[in-house]
């Protein structure tokens, strides 16, 4: 599988090699953090390497020194036209005009390989996204942390990891208590019953079949009984039911999940105690006290001994309460566990997809899973930030199925999956959105979604109409075209395809798939850009009636854009448009 990018730093690191071979740099130079990348100024040339800058410091040489040697070996490679030195010695690459014919080829020769990377090597990673509390359907915020998650799985997936998709199920702590009073109510409504909605109980509409479903399974069996007789029953029954509805909001978004992991599991099953054993073992458990909170001060603040971790061994700011004063676990002791749990399923990195609100947290978790792993399992912890929602010029609030919030299926039924997962890709995740429904729907150069969308859909067209008019368009035949000679437009466009294999590995490796939503739109640009050319130059268009040697060239690179597009897409779980209605 080709990747330009790759292939040019290995002949740098090669010719560096060479170099040091020859006593023309010192022996043994750390060549880990050469680059060869675009230039920022694509007058500048193809690409651009930074060896000489990396290396002058720890070689006691000039960097332009360096970098005028090195250029003058690296334009002994057929592949390289120019190399020349710039500023304080970087130095700039122009390609040889057939490796571009060549990028249009290996993308067609690859097809759905193309772009595709073993840097994963096979390792486990284990990411776990949405874990919204069960109590009721899946809201914008779960949206976006959905999207992400399933979009990041996907693009590990492509880089060449083994992934796990994973929810955490929060079944064990007291909002399921509180959904199970909610349902209770409606099961008492669905009896006849006047109820009011009070103590922080769930009043949105979406438990109203619950209720009903209660009552056809259990009749009036829990009319006029206390808590003792239906909590634990209607709790669990409650939380089935809700788990079935926010796997088919899930579905609605094109989301499988792999493993549900439940909380509840966790407890009187010895699972909490082993991971603290774990971690006291390692002489990281302690009976103390904490400092005050800050703002409080020391005599309103009464300190009472409680089993700690030493969380700051590992990089947090103060030690954490695993165990309370009474002897009942802190939230932190099942967290721990869990985690535990995927340390000892044998995963090689973790990923933890939190909501905005969780920042605190992080320092805590990433602590625990160091001294579980013995820092062995890195966990890296993506915030989603909030998205604000608005149609018809106005924030978009409520939801009446919901009662409190806009709800996922309201999202994807206003505006579809495809465009929903896009957008919410359109911003990096520790950035807020703004999701505007008319946007999102737009015809528009300003609507990213519809813009590549409109790309692929150009590329169909033109295959269809090539089709039509009894042309051959089989790989082999596009792969036997000449294309030497192409013109700057077309040359944007292999550019910005040689640039994708190394767009995937840069994204997998920062967890950072709005960068194939971003890709994808600059690809889209650029064909955009030739397909607009050919309304002034006839030559440049992709299909002239009755022309078809001319024509196959450029379908060739139509049909390369339009692989790598659907590619892209596919990381972002979006569909590719075969026509625009």
């Amino acid at each position: 599988m080709m990747n330009l990018f790759a292939d040019i730093r290995a002949l740098v690191v090669a010719e560096l090699g060479a170099m040091m071979a020859e006593g023309a740099l010192p022996e043994g130079l750390d060549l880990a953090n050469v680059t060869v990348e675009p230039p920022r100024d694509a007058a500048h040339g193809d690409m651009a390497t930074n060896a000489a800058m990396v290396l002058a410091k720890p070689a006691a040489a000039n960097p332009r020194e360096i970098a005028t040697a090195l250029a003058e070996r690296l334009v002994r490679d057929g592949r390289i036209e120019r190399a020349e030195v710039a500023g304080p010695g970087f130095i700039n690459l122009a390609l040889a005009s057939d490796v571009w014919g060549g990028i249009v080829k290996a993308v067609l020769a690859d097809r759905v390989s193309y772009g595709r990377s073993s840097m994963g090597e096979g390792r486990r990673v284990n990411v776990e996204f949405v874990s919204a509390n069960p109590t009721g359907p899946m809201h914008v915020g779960h949206t976006r942390g959905a999207v992400f998650g399933d979009a990041l799985a996907s693009l590990l997936a492509y880089a060449g990891y083994e992934v796990t998709r994973e929810y955490y199920i929060n079944d064990g702590g007291a909002q399921v208590d509180v959904l199970a009073r909610s349902v209770y109510l409606r099961y008492l409504e669905a009896h006849g019953h006047d109820v009011a909605f009070e103590d922080g109980t769930y009043p949105g509409d979406y438990l109203v079949p619950v209720g009903e479903a209660l009552k056809a399974r259990v009749g009036d069996r829990f009319i006029d009984k206390g808590e003792q007789f239906w909590l634990e029953e209607v709790r669990n029954f409650a939380t089935d039911a809700m788990m079935e509805l926010i796997r088919q909001d899930l579905a609605a978004l094109g989301v499988q999940m792999d493993v549900f992991f439940s909380e509840k599991s966790l407890y009187g099953t010895g699972k909490i105690e082993a991971a603290i054993d774990d971690l006291r073992g390692k002489g990281l458990i302690y009976e103390g006290t904490l400092a005050p909170p800050k703002g409080k001060l020391p005599e309103d603040w009464e300190a009472r001994e409680q089993t700690l971790f030493r969380s700051t061994d590992y990089g947090d700011d103060e030690d954490r309460p695993v165990m309370k004063a009474d002897g009942a676990w802190a939230y932190f002791a099942p967290d721990i566990a869990y985690h535990y749990d995927k340390v000892t399923r044998g995963f090689d990195e973790l990923i933890d997809v939190f909501g905005a609100d969780h920042g605190g947290y992080v320092k805590r978790m990433k602590a625990a899973v160091a001294a579980l792993s013995g820092q062995t399992v890195p966990l890296d912890v993506k915030l989603i930030q909030l998205v604000k929602l608005f149609k018809d010029g106005q924030e978009f609030k409520m939801s009446k199925r919901a009662g409190t919030f806009v709800t996922l299926r309201d999202v994807v039924e206003e505006v579809g999956a495809d465009v929903t997962r896009f957008v919410m890709l359109t911003r990096k995740n520790d950035a807020p959105l703004d999701f505007d429904f008319a946007k999102a729907l737009e015809q528009s150069k300003d609507n990213p979604v519809f813009y590549v969308q409109y790309a692929h859909a150009r590329v169909r067209s033109v295959m269809r109409k090539a089709e039509a008019a009894g042309w051959k368009l089989d790989n082999v035949t596009l792969l036997d075209q000449d294309l030497d000679g192409l013109h700057e437009a077309e040359l944007a466009v292999a550019r910005k395809l040689a640039e994708w294999p190394r767009l995937v590995e840069i994204a997998a490796k920062g967890h950072e798939p709005h960068r194939i939503a971003f890709y994808l739109y600059d690809l889209a640009q650029a064909f955009h850009a030739l397909w607009n050319r050919g309304n002034d130059l006839p030559e440049l268009r992709f299909y002239r009636e009755g022309e078809e040697s001319a024509s196959l060239p450029k379908i060739a690179l139509a049909k390369a854009v339009s692989v790598v597009i659907s590619a892209g897409l596919g990381i972002l779980g979006v569909t590719p448009a075969e026509e625009m209605r």
